[in-house]
């Protein structure tokens, strides 16, 4: 398969030196460097937990906040609009 990809000057720069260097087509190169990545990258991606483990439990509040939220709201209320006493 024949593709075209485009490169910034300071990109394609470095790819013609690098090839040069190594005596090989620069199209040989990219074929290598493509093989490593994806070689590299093929690994399965982290789960959901795996990536937020760190947040997990971070934070700690009443065990009954679903079932219990009116009554934890109505106290919030009352003491927020309590007058002087």
């Amino acid at each position: 398969m024949t593709m075209t990809v485009k490169l910034d000057p300071v990109l394609e720069q470095r790819l013609r030196q690098r090839s040069a260097a190594l005596g090989r087509p620069a199209s040989e190169v990219i074929r290598e460097a493509l093989v490593a990545y994806l070689d590299q990258s093929a690994t399965e991606p982290p789960s959901a937990y795996a990536l937020g483990a760190d947040l997990f439990g971070r934070f700690n509040g009443p065990a009954d906040l679903a079932t219990g939220r009116k009554s934890a709201l109505a106290d919030i209320w009352n003491r927020k609009h309590a007058g002087p006493g």
